[in-house]
């Protein structure tokens, strides 16, 4: 077996995202393509610097992760400690939202995203577990548990009790 050259490893990482049902990860996406992790995150940097619209979530890579057809998205302003990241995220997902992000106003760098894309508690326990095996903290600990969210939901009578039910926990900014 011939090693494939660059052009034509990143036209099938490409095609590996297009064909996937929902994110894969970087190790996946290596060990298909018969390279190493850090090959698929050159790649990856070279491709999105190309215009790839890729996105890196705790859950893997997708391509093209844009807002559902027909859905409907609000950005919300919370605060809390990094303990009731569980409860602010479960609370979204059980109404049947969609967490997309989290976004804060660093005074150094302006605005750093996060893609989270969360839709259920699977993806929620997920996101978790990775926070809590990585020395990485929240990035609303850069700021105190001030943050923004992008959130989606079907349609705007569940994107209504949504941030009826984050307001009644204290969670958003007035």
């Amino acid at each position: 077996m011939f090693a494939i050259n660059t052009g034509e490893r990143r036209d099938k990482l490409i095609s590996c995202l297009k064909d996937a049902a929902g994110a894969v990860t970087g190790t996946c996406l290596a060990r298909q393509l018969a390279v190493s992790r850090q090959v698929i995150v050159q790649d990856i940097a070279i491709l999105r610097a190309g215009g790839a619209q890729i996105f890196a979530t705790p859950q893997g890579y997708l391509l093209n992760a844009d807002a559902g057809c027909g859905s409907v998205q609000a950005v919300i302003a919370c605060c809390h400690d990094g303990g009731q990241i569980e409860e602010e995220i479960g609370i979204i997902v059980d109404h049947g939202g969609k967490m997309l992000d989290v976004i804060v106003e660093h005074p150094v760098y302006g605005e750093l995203r996060g893609n989270l894309l969360i839709a259920n508690r699977r993806d929620l326990a997920l996101f978790l577990a990775q926070l809590g095996k990585s020395a990485a903290r929240p990035l609303s600990a850069l700021t105190g548990g001030v943050h923004l969210h992008t959130i989606e939901a079907a349609e705007q009578a569940v994107l209504n009790e949504i941030i009826e039910a984050l307001s009644n926990k204290g969670f958003l900014l007035s």
